[in-house]
């Protein structure tokens, strides 16, 4: 990734008010000092988007997106953080420096642009074909299968001729020679026979990037050749296990879900019928590179594959991969019809709509499909169901879902509640025995939580986030007033921040204060790389400020959550504390002399 000073970071994020930027992507509304608009991140019906221009930030109220005007850009255009600097950069008119390359980093780029340009005149041609006489059995299959001339220009369908090195001919009359166009994957160069092509007389479908440029193809054969389905080889440009076919399209859709298919026609069916949602692998099983892709743009995955049993068995491998990364899976039904073109084809959107309404848990849907492997009337098999069941259910780490899908299992197949969690707390101990004795003091635990109505562990749990929201909390009153600092730091200190990113963050903001009397909370954002911090940060600096009517009333509500904070930090300092540090002694002392002080203190503000 290129380097950029962090003077050259900031140059450009000033220069690019984001109130402008994001009025290119979302309808705003001002409200007050803020403004607002439907959330280009989640699907959602009240305006819970905010963008700030004081703060120079953005956050979603309902869904927690947050950041600067990079981390929209990142998170709309999925661009890396090199992409949105030139983006930006080219919008203010700054000049960044030039990055230093090798010359073999340059010889690399240049190579992979060269390809690009490749798959791009490749498209361009096949498309062309398709119009003309030469394409007219790819046509007549396209519209065989229902799709619109707004649908084949969308995807940029297109035709390879029947000679089998028609377009190895034409590239090589743009100029592009042997060596260039045999690592494009589109024409292979043999002694004997010279250059011909990969695709030849098949319908044709590019495969894009989510940045909408040509990386690969697939084709169908014309006619009753082998085989019926062929894409490109892997290339410096295109890696299968790293992309998905309409994701260019679907990363921009409002829908909360992403579907996941099987092959190029569902996914353009799905589109043709207003699912701008839909994507799929590029002929290869779902991997571990895909879902962290699909990670990026949403936390529900459901499975539109085709209903047959090589279908079932891709979904029963993906549903693993994606709960490893963290989304959550559904498993859509499409039963009597093999998959989701032939079901719109046969009962429209509208029905497919309730079939994704009615989508089943996948975890519920690999019990069903287990149960298929036993006989339900028979008392041994179903014994020998309910104990696989139970195997399953130990997969769940945590206590609380754990006993939401016993409970959920139990009710659908008939078996007594405490039973069935008995069974499985007996597997989990097992399981847990085999891992040491950790394992099986989780269990346990859990199982005595079982009993227990509130325990000190929930307890615990409270009081920390009520503690995190308190930090937040005055975070957030910082940079919308200012004039606290001056108030507030007889008491209040950076290290009084005891959670690692909040201390991190007030140790910048009160350095940025103590240096120029103002704070720039967007800059803050860009000195972080990660984006789950950088979510967090934002919605460090938009905590919800319940609003107060009086001065009064605000007074007392920043004493008591400065009290709090104080109080917190002395416990955790006092915890942490070794027998030896007499330094550290006296300074908790000296601190709990000053908060018997201030909650005798009358904090005063304007408001």
């Amino acid at each position: 990734m290129p380097y950029f000073s962090d003077e050259i970071i900031e140059e450009v994020r000033s220069r690019n008010d984001i109130v402008d930027v994001i009025s290119q992507y979302v309808r705003l509304t001002r409200k007050g000092s803020t403004y607002f608009g439907l959330c280009p991140f989640h699907n959602e019906k009240t305006g819970s988007f905010s963008v700030s221009p004081n703060k120079q930030m953005y956050y979603c109220f309902g869904c927690g997106a947050g950041g600067n005007v990079f981390t929209f850009l990142m998170q709309y255009e999925n661009y890396t953080f090199g992409e949105a600097m030139e983006v930006l950069a080219e919008r203010a008119g700054v000049e960044l420096p030039k990055q230093e390359f090798s010359a073999a980093q340059r010889r690399e780029a240049d190579k992979r642009a060269r390809l690009l340009e490749i798959n791009k005149e490749a498209a361009k041609y096949f498309f062309m074909l398709l119009r003309g006489d030469r394409g007219k059995h790819a046509l007549a299959y396209f519209k065989k299968r229902e799709l619109s001339d707004e649908t084949i220009k969308k995807f940029g369908l297109g035709y390879s001729d029947q000679y089998s090195d028609d377009l190895y001919r034409y590239l090589r009359s743009k100029g592009y020679e042997d060596e260039i166009l045999k690592e494009s994957g589109l024409v292979t160069i043999d002694e004997k026979r010279g250059g011909y092509d990969k695709f030849w007389n098949r319908a044709m479908f590019p495969i894009m990037d989510v940045h909408n440029k040509v990386i690969g193809f697939g084709g169908r054969v014309m006619g009753d050749g082998e085989p019926k389905y062929l894409n490109s080889p892997e290339t410096k440009i295109f890696d299968k296990s790293r992309n998905l076919y309409g994701l260019n399209f679907a990363r921009a859709t409002k829908k909360p879900q992403l579907l996941l298919c099987e092959g190029y026609m569902d996914v353009i069916a799905l589109h043709q019928a207003g699912f701008d949602n839909a994507v799929a692998s590029l002929g290869t099983a779902l991997t571990s590179g895909h879902a962290n892709l699909l990670k990026r743009y949403t936390k529900d995955v459901y499975l539109t594959y085709d209903s047959d049993g090589a279908g079932i068995k891709a979904a029963l491998r993906a549903i693993p991969i994606l709960k490893e990364v963290g989304i959550t899976t559904k498993v859509i039904n499409m039963s009597p019809y093999k998959d989701p073109d032939e079901f719109i084809k046969a009962l429209g959107a509208e029905e497919y709509q309730k079939r994704i309404d009615a989508a089943e848990n996948s975890f519920l849907f690999e019990i069903r499909i287990l149960e298929k492997q036993y006989d339900m009337h028979d008392p041994e098999s179903k014994t020998a169901f309910y104990n696989e069941v139970a195997k399953k259910l130990c997969g769940f780490s945590e206590k609380l879902e754990r006993d939401n899908y016993i409970d959920a299992v139990a009710a659908k197949y008939m078996i007594a509640v405490e039973d069935l969690r008995k069974l499985v707390n007996q597997y989990g101990l097992k399981m847990g025995l085999a891992g040491g004795d950790s394992g099986k003091r989780r269990y346990e635990s859990d199982m005595a939580e079982n009993q227990a109505g509130d325990s000190p562990k929930a307890k615990g749990k409270k009081k920390e986030d009520g503690m995190k929201q308190s930090q937040k909390l005055l975070l957030t009153w910082l940079i919308e007033n200012t004039a606290l600092f001056a108030k507030i730091s007889k008491y209040i200190t950076p290290e009084d921040f005891t959670e690692e990113i909040y201390h991190k963050v007030a140790k910048m903001l009160f350095a940025q204060y103590e240096e120029s009397g103002t704070v720039n909370p967007a800059r803050i954002v860009s000195m972080f790389e990660n984006e789950e911090e950088q979510r967090e940060i934002a919605g460090l600096f938009n905590a919800r400020i319940h609003k107060v009517e009086t001065k009064d009333d605000m007074e007392k509500a920043l004493k008591e959550t400065i009290v709090r904070i104080k109080q917190n930090s002395i416990d955790h300092r006092s915890k942490a504390l070794a027998p030896t540090d007499m330094e550290g002694l006296m300074k908790i002392v000296q601190d709990k002399k000053a908060l018997e002080q201030l909650e005798k203190t009358h904090i005063s503000i304007d408001l």
